[in-house]
């Protein structure tokens, strides 16, 4: 594959959209496929094995498309398939960045918060990431199973994203957090109700920026970066194509970023399946 081919980043339906918009602010020339797995969405409370099969179904697609590096933009799926993926497929993977050290230099009690999936908070990802670069840290994890659904659903305001907020960020205003990790891709697009809640003193970290820089980095250690200034984006979902551009044109100024507006495009996983 050369250094023109394509980077692959998917999720479990929109939330990955916010490292989309990190990479082509810092990678402008590369192309993008972007999946998500709006059919299936969400992934945080299925069984971990479920959740792999979808993980596989996902990078066979992009085996197919030929990228040459794949940005899991989803906590859950990084936290439980990434090192083995990394073993199976002949193009490079990358997940989302924990956020530890951003939360540990934003902080000041080193009392750390952190909001994800039940299967990202089960995986102890964000503890032992924070405890490996501090063990004297608190660490407050917080399962928001509601999140997900509601986002994807488009419900970003309303009583329903309100009442479930204060459901889970209450307890962690009480422990005394001073910096929160947003540790799923979905959650940055309630940044500001979650800044509400939790008071302006407190430090939010956004990991999709960070992700975006890793792949920035390695695709360089590497030589593989584009050659060309501008490249282009395949936005694909396996639902409700509707929904997902009405959501991608909330997320993302494209006339800001590039000027070839996005593909939206339909996808079958099945179609592109390779595993039993």
């Amino acid at each position: 594959m050369g250094n023109n081919a394509p980077i692959g980043i998917y999720d479990s339906g929109l939330g990955g959209l916010t490292v989309v918009r990190e990479v082509l602010s810092l990678l402008p020339g590369e192309d993008i496929i972007y999946f998500g797995d709006t059919a299936r969405t969400p992934y945080g409370s299925r069984p971990p094995a479920e959740i792999l099969r979808f993980m596989h179904e996902i990078l066979d697609f992009f085996s197919s498309q030929k990228v040459k590096l794949a940005i899991t933009a989803c906590n859950t799926m990084t936290a439980l398939g990434l090192e083995q993926a990394k073993k199976e497929y002949p193009f490079l993977i990358i997940g989302v960045n924990s956020g530890a050290a951003a939360a540990l230099a934003a902080s000041r009690n080193k009392h750390i918060g952190v909001v994800a999936t039940e299967a990202t908070i089960n995986s102890g990802k964000h503890v032992a990431a924070i405890k490996a670069l501090n063990p004297a840290a608190e660490v407050f994890p917080q399962p928001c199973p509601q999140y997900v659904p509601l986002i994807e659903q488009e419900k970003l305001f309303g009583p329903e994203i309100e009442q479930a907020s204060r459901e889970y960020l209450t307890p962690l205003n009480a422990a005394g957090v001073d910096a929160l990790i947003l540790g799923c891709t979905h959650y940055p697009f309630i940044s500001p109700l979650i800044r509400e809640i939790m008071g302006s003193e407190v430090a939010l970290i956004n990991p999709a920026r960070e992700t975006a820089a890793e792949a920035r980095t390695l695709l360089a250690h590497q030589d593989m970066l584009a050659t060309r200034a501008q490249g282009n984006v395949r936005l694909c979902f396996s639902a409700d194509l509707p929904r997902a551009e009405r959501f991608t044109t909330c997320a993302i100024d494209f006339g800001h970023t590039r000027a070839r507006a996005p593909e939206f495009e339909l996808v079958n996983l099945q179609d592109y399946s390779v595993k039993l």
